[in-house]
């Protein structure tokens, strides 16, 4: 923010030819007014998607259905079916379903309002990217849950529903009985998972715009991330199996280093010849 020490900034505003402008300090009690403000234009901005969604809630909880539905007709399982325990559990459910569409149909609204909530310490260079990183945030967060859902959803659940079937005694036949609440609970979790985890390369390239990090801090850091991506593919997938999980760890991992060539352009210039000071394998 804009009344962070010099000394955070003064080492990447050095390395892309930057002075700082407009850096008006701002008071604790002036950062929270603007968390303030932002977060009610987030909550406003969020309300017409939540209109839109509630409006076709039917078509959207079919679409939200159909890999579990694909999936149950494929297992010879018989006609899907969901359930509700509650007379209430219907409303709750298209309820949630539109507070989560919402969100996702006002994610470049949103991503504008938390661009915009940081820019007071940023500078003028840097600025000028609140708009495209916006944008940016947007596409990635949907095209994360995107492919949540077109990539992993079928896999996740042909694999989780093929443990229902008859039992080898032939007494005792497990069949799945899915609660409206409990499944839309899960499915939106996963999405939102999903799309949180794509924004990785946004996150990434806009440390290394900052001078926060170099490409070949990245490119060292790379081993690492490896590991910390299979721990959140094993995590975020809806199903044990390793096919599932190689399906969000690739991404994970194409993504990282889509990133890192990014940083190599728009980021600090650093040579390749030379030598590397200790830990600048690891992103600080």
């Amino acid at each position: 923010m804009a009344s962070e020490p010099q000394s955070l900034r003064g080492a990447a505003s050095k390395s892309l030819g930057q002075e700082p402008v407009d850096d008006v300090p701002m008071t604790i009690w002036e950062h929270l007014r603007e968390m303030r403000t932002r977060l009610i234009a987030s909550l406003l901005g969020i309300i017409p998607g939540v209109v839109i969604a509630w409006n076709i809630r039917e078509r959207l909880l079919d679409f939200l259905v159909a890999p579990l539905a694909t999936a149950w007709i494929h297992l010879g399982l018989g006609s899907p079916t969901l359930h509700f325990s509650n007379p209430v559990d219907p409303f709750v459910a298209y309820m949630h379903i539109s507070v989560v569409v919402g969100i996702i149909f006002s994610s470049p609204w949103l991503a504008y309002q938390g661009w915009s909530f940081i820019s007071p310490g940023l500078y003028r260079r840097e600025k000028l990217y609140a708009i495209p990183f916006s944008l940016a945030s947007a596409v990635f967060f949907a095209g994360g849950a995107f492919f949540g859902y077109a990539k992993v959803f079928p896999i996740g659940f042909e694999s989780l529903l093929g443990f229902a079937g008859m039992l080898p005694s032939k007494l005792v036949n497990v069949v799945p009985t899915i609660m409206i609440d409990e499944y839309l609970s899960f499915a939106t979790q996963m999405l939102l998972g999903f799309g949180i985890v794509f924004e990785v390369p946004v996150v990434v390239a806009f440390l290394a715009l900052a001078g926060v990090v170099n490409w070949k801090q990245l490119l060292g850091f790379g081993r690492w991330w490896v590991a910390i991506a299979s721990v959140l593919a094993a995590v975020l997938t809806p199903s044990p199996d390793v096919g599932s999980m190689l399906m969000m760890l690739t991404p994970l991992v194409v993504l990282y280093y889509a990133a890192v060539i990014i940083a190599y352009f728009i980021g600090p210039k650093v040579k390749a010849e030379e030598p590397e000071d200790p830990g600048a394998g690891e992103v600080q």
